[in-house]
């Protein structure tokens, strides 16, 4: 059964910096895109970071790194110089790269619960 947990969400103040985790289960991180989105109240959710199944970053906002560490099968998200613009629910997720070529960039059929950041001015 997929699993996506996240966790290291807060709040924190505008200029500070967050480190979110996504620990996986039921497959394995290596042969998977994953990627980090975020949904704002009243607005659309948005990429924030996608990383392919070699671990090279294919898409991230500019902030912000994703990382994932294979033999924990987690996904990183480090946060730096936060905004409150920044404050959303953030949710991890995964999908199947066939190939290292596949796009990683949309349809994720897998997703976490979310975890929640709060930036304040």
């Amino acid at each position: 059964q997929v699993q996506l947990v996240e966790s290291g969400g807060g709040s924190v103040q505008a200029g500070g910096s967050l480190r979110l985790s996504c620990a996986a289960s039921g497959f394995t991180v290596s042969r998977y895109c994953m990627g980090w989105f975020r949904q704002a109240p009243g607005k659309e959710r948005e990429g924030v970071a996608t990383i392919d199944s070699r671990g090279i970053t294919t898409y991230v906002k500019g902030r912000f790194m994703a990382s994932k560490d294979n033999a924990k099968n987690t996904l990183y998200l480090q946060m730096n110089s936060l905004n409150p613009e920044d404050t959303a629910m953030y949710y991890c997720a995964a999908k199947f790269q066939p190939f290292w070529y596949s796009s990683c960039e949309e349809d994720y059929n897998y997703w976490g619960q979310g975890t929640q950041v709060t930036v304040s001015s």
